[in-house]
């Protein structure tokens, strides 16, 4: 916000009615300076508070300058008032919490891997970021978190999560602790029946991600593509 002044108050004390109409074409410091060389001032004092209204405003401009926000590509989610807390188990069976990544980006993805096709490309993507990164990669970690924990379990996750990239893991929970952590994150999940008396689950298909402090900043759209979450997740690690 840039901080406007004036100057009529003391303009229509001190000053007669064509010194108003000087003063009022003073923009800058540049001005005054010209006025005062082409001796177009009626007086000292015109000049002393023209030049240090004009410097004021300069000043307090100066002032009001602010780094501009970073222009994410992806929904920006910064301030939000969840996503700030996981209570799972990883697929080595370690119990896992947020904190336990602090200092990395983390994309969280909520899914399970009976899923035919999402969940395969939201994971694909994922990895992509990560190789894309190089060594930065190594800051980033991707985690998937199970909305069907019935059917994911441990073993399975182990198999499933390392396929599509060895550094991600696979988190899993009973049904409070999925839910809880459903709810944590806005997620929705539902299951579905299919023939032959199988299941499938309807569920929430973006990706969050977090920042080296554990702040929720991103959400990834289903397709918004890796191009995007790369683009964004640079400005995450040069900003840590």
């Amino acid at each position: 916000m840039t901080v406007k002044t004036s100057f009529p108050a003391y303009a229509r004390a001190y000053l007669r009615p064509t010194g108003v109409v000087i003063l009022g074409l003073i923009q800058d410091s540049r001005a005054v300076l010209r006025l005062a060389a082409c001796r177009t001032l009626r007086s000292n004092r015109l000049l002393v508070a023209a030049m240090l209204w004009a410097l004021a405003a300069g000043f307090l401009g100066g002032c009001s300058d602010r780094p501009e926000a970073p222009k994410f590509k992806l929904t920006n989610l910064s301030g939000a008032e969840f996503g700030k807390a996981l209570d799972l188990t990883d697929h080595h069976g370690k119990p896992r919490t947020l904190a336990d990544f602090r200092g990395k980006v983390v994309m969280v993805f909520f899914g399970f891997t009976h899923c035919p096709d999402v969940c395969p490309t939201a994971l694909v993507e994922m990895a992509q970021v990560v190789k894309e990164l190089g060594r930065d990669g190594e800051k980033v970690q991707g985690l998937m978190v199970t909305v069907d924990p019935e059917r994911d379990t441990q073993q399975v996750l182990s198999q499933y999560v390392p396929a599509f990239h060895p550094g991600f893991l696979g988190l899993y929970g009973d049904a409070g602790a999925t839910a809880r952590a459903a709810k944590e994150f806005k997620v929705y999940y539902q299951k579905q029946p299919v023939k032959d008396g199988d299941y499938s689950v309807d569920h929430t298909a973006g990706i969050y991600i977090l920042d080296g402090q554990g702040r929720l900043r991103l959400y990834a759209q289903h397709n918004a593509g890796a191009p995007a979450m790369l683009h964004d997740i640079r400005i995450l690690l040069k900003a840590s």
